[in-house]
């Protein structure tokens, strides 16, 4: 597992995360990643995360790609563009071994609804991408990498030794070196944007964190309950 170094005292990420302290515990102590720590949570429960994962990592991507074209710095550009395509490869790696574990064919995954939650935080990140700033844009990008390893590293110091783990995969993924480099730059990135931004500004980028990191308790929680939406009965 990595440690990830300390956000600067009085930066942009430190006050974020401590704004938003007790919903990040809460993340980590919702059902669905309790259960995934412990590995019993359920294969349905799992293989409908999984699905509505792929399909929000495509809207991630995107989001990721309309901040590279929006970057003022060579570099920053270049770490956006190559999180959106990493997003993608990432997807596509982890997502088909698993439909390739459980035995999934494209007939069941198709058959999956996008959810409402699903839908709403990419829908959300999309319209970030096409209305706030470039900096209000960045901080609604952060939680989905910071969240992320944030609980897979909590997930890999409760459980200890995971060989065997019905999970490993998806915890590996994001608790390992190369993903909390990953993490540890886009704070670096978000701090420097928000430092050099107007306090009208950073409370934009405060108020983005936040109901960005609200959309990923929402998301475990549509996938621990597999939720569906609730007009579809009006349809059949």
């Amino acid at each position: 597992m990595s440690t990830l170094p300390a956000p600067p005292a009085g930066g942009f990420c430190a006050q974020a995360w401590e704004r938003t302290a007790g919903l990040q515990q809460a993340i980590v102590d919702h059902p669905f990643n309790k259960a995934l720590a412990d590995g019993s949570l359920q294969r349905d429960v799992f293989v409908f995360y999984i699905v509505q994962d792929a399909r929000y990592l495509v809207g991630f991507a995107q989001a990721l790609s309309a901040a590279a074209t929006r970057a003022d710095d060579a570099a920053d550009a270049a770490f956006l563009a190559g999180a959106a395509q990493g997003a993608l490869v990432e997807e596509r790696r982890l997502h088909a071994g698993y439909v390739a574990e459980f035995g999934l064919t494209d007939e069941e995954i198709s058959g999956v609804d996008t959810s409402p939650s699903c839908l709403a935080y990419t829908s959300y990140l999309r319209a970030c991408a096409l209305t706030e700033s470039y900096p209000v844009l960045l901080a609604a990008i952060l939680p989905c990498f910071w969240v992320y390893q944030y609980v897979g590293s909590k997930i890999l110091d409760a459980t200890g030794d995971i060989e065997g783990h019905p999970y490993k995969a998806w915890i590996t993924t994001y608790a390992d070196d190369e993903f909390a480099e990953a993490v540890l730059a886009a704070r670096e990135l978000v701090d420097r944007v928000a430092a050099r931004s107007d306090d009208a500004t950073r409370e934009q980028m405060f108020a983005a964190f936040t109901r960005a990191t609200e959309y990923e308790w929402v998301f475990w929680n549509g996938a621990w309950v597999k939720e569906t939406w609730p007009t579809a009965k009006f349809l059949a």
